[in-house]
């Protein structure tokens, strides 16, 4: 599972790539907490049983800003978001959306699991797979199942893990979840990197969000 820290990053990359000429350390913070916001439910969990990486981690959250977004921009007479902030907000929006989705509950439904349709469909799942070229059985993937000898329709093939009821994560605000801790002091862990992969995206992400900076103000003198 990701820390904060790296989902801030791939945000990072996101906003570099998309916000274009309006990319400044106003519009990065937007996109940056945007990206950090799904990790409060960890506190939620204290209170509800269905917390950490549910009430906030699912896509349901980015899918039904897209269509405010939408509705606002397409079927209004007048925009209220572009009327407030013109076209800068509408750009930071949608790249919000983006950074939602991919960066924050994307990113760790590959890293761990989450809960992705909540309250929909209350089921946990993670994503797991491969693809790759044999030379002898071609092109191989478990992405997806394509029904087998049935030649049923392909669909998605994500690991279901459980219902918020049945399964409980450790954070360091709730590290005891289950309340089956030997200890009355469990160890509290905040995660930062768990895996090689995951360092790499904090560096270059990090790297990408601040050179963008430098290379934004050297092209007019260029």
């Amino acid at each position: 599972m990701a820390g904060t820290v790296v989902h801030m990053a791939f945000a990072g990359m996101l906003a570099a790539a998309f916000l274009g000429d309006i990319y400044d350390w106003r519009a990065v913070a937007i996109v940056l907490g945007i990206a950090a916001l799904p990790d409060i439910d960890s506190f939620i969990a204290l209170v509800s049983t269905a917390g950490h990486r549910t009430v906030l981690h699912n896509f349901v959250i980015p899918a039904i800003a897209a269509l405010a977004l939408i509705a606002d921009l397409r079927f209004r007479e007048q925009s209220w978001l572009r009327q407030q902030w013109g076209a800068r907000g509408v750009r930071i929006a949608w790249v919000g959306v983006l950074a939602y989705a991919a960066a924050a509950v994307g990113l760790d439904m590959v890293s761990g699991y989450v809960n992705p349709l909540y309250p929909i469909h209350d089921q946990f799942y993670t994503l797991e797979g491969k693809l790759v070229i044999s030379d002898q059985r071609g092109i191989v993937q478990t992405f997806v199942e394509t029904g087998g000898d049935s030649g049923s329709t392909a669909v998605p093939a994500p690991e279901p893990q459980g219902s918020s009821k049945e399964v409980n994560l450790s954070t360091g605000v709730d590290p005891d979840p289950d309340g089956t801790a030997e200890t009355t002091d469990p160890e509290r862990i905040f995660p930062i990197v768990r895996e090689g992969w995951q360092l790499v995206v904090l560096l270059v992400g990090t790297g990408v969000t601040l050179a963008r900076f430098r290379v934004s103000q050297s092209l007019p003198g260029d």
